[in-house]
């Protein structure tokens, strides 16, 4: 071999070794500052240089999903709201929703597509909708959001709870809707991909996981319906050969006494059978352990998953304050190893 082919070789390993010290790299936790108290179930994408998280709840100013925007992942601020007030529709429907839940953002078929939903706590009389924009910066005369309305819903008779939606598409980019909170459990639905509505050729409700209550478990806590061992924020991606669905286990929005916690399985095929890293199927309980609470930050959960090109993947979610029961937005890369997934949850 000549010189020049001994470089090439010594080129090459030395890249591989390159990009395998880099996909290795452990997951890192942010230390964010700004406007970052507050936030729930937090849903991020880019936009050009910008990155805006959306969030459950009441914005400044008592608009609808908070928005927050920063260009470095560490300085955040405010930048605006999807809704001045919950829509008069969800009103009439839902005449106690005082506040909208749970935004998924996603840029699909040449649009930024946000399905949302409304509910009341401890009941399963819910609806998901959809709001679309053609862009995100409110500095663009484009900017502007519209509301689609709803999805679907789920009623009292219904063995399942329609809130926290996720879209994903398939890799023959077919579109899919994942739902759930307790009840029995997270739900797909098949979408129609150029319009983000049900699809009307696959009406079936699939099951992708639900919690197991066991034997001589305690009572329900008031106000918990069904199975108190929760299992509710779905978010699917694609990674790799395999599909991967995060949920959050347990209880959120308890303050200090939330236990919240983030786990993951995996199946070859959007549908499912999804299984933990043991095997054992997620309809049946199982899920492997990604996030749980330290010595600083409680429940951390209602998580979001943004893959990127070139950069470490990123996980955003929220957690509790262990002194001040108050929440806080929380971001950590995502490493990729031995085909699961592992994040961090800062220390301060």
């Amino acid at each position: 071999m000549n010189c020049s082919g001994r470089l090439k070789v010594i080129a090459l390993v030395f890249g591989l070794w390159s990009w395998g010290a880099q996909a290795s790299q452990p997951p890192q936790a942010f230390n964010l500052e700004g406007d970052i108290a507050g936030a729930h179930d937090p849903s991020m994408i880019r936009e050009g240089s910008t990155y805006y998280v959306f969030t459950t709840g009441r914005a400044p100013g008592g608009g609808q999903f908070a928005i927050r925007c920063s260009s470095d992942l560490t300085s955040w601020k405010q930048c605006g709201q999807v809704f001045d007030a919950v829509p008069a529709w969800i009103k009439e429907r839902s005449p106690g929703t005082r506040d909208l839940w749970a935004p998924d953002i996603s840029f699909e078929h040449g649009q930024y597509r946000l399905y949302y939903a409304y509910s009341l706590f401890g009941k399963n009389t819910s609806g998901i909708a959809l709001a679309t924009a053609r862009t995100l910066d409110p500095k663009s005369p484009d900017y502007g959001w519209h509301d689609d309305g709803l999805i679907l819903e789920s009623k009292a008779t219904d063995d399942f709870n329609a809130i926290d939606p996720n879209y994903i598409e398939d890799k023959a980019h077919h579109a899919w809707l994942n739902f759930g909170s307790f009840w029995t459990g997270i739900k797909m639905r098949a979408l129609d991909a150029a319009t983000g509505k049900l699809s009307t050729t696959d009406p079936k409700t699939y099951s992708l996981a639900s919690r197991v209550r066991p034997e001589n478990a305690e009572p329900n806590p008031p106000g918990l319906p069904g199975n108190w061992q929760a299992v509710e924020a779905p978010f699917i991606v694609r990674h790799g050969g395999y599909f991967y669905l995060f949920v959050s286990f347990d209880l959120c929005c308890r303050g200090v006494k939330s236990t919240y916690r983030t786990v993951v399985g995996r199946a070859k095929a959007v549908t499912g059978p999804y299984v933990d890293r043991d095997g054992v199927p997620m309809l049946k309980g199982g899920g492997t352990a990604l996030l749980s609470a330290n010595a600083r930050w409680l429940g951390p959960g209602g998580e979001s998953v943004l893959l990127r090109k070139g950069e470490p993947d990123l996980i955003v979610y929220h957690a509790y304050d262990h002194e001040t029961g108050k929440s806080s937005l929380q971001l950590s890369t995502i490493e990729w190893k031995q085909g699961w997934p592992a994040a961090a949850l800062r220390e301060k």
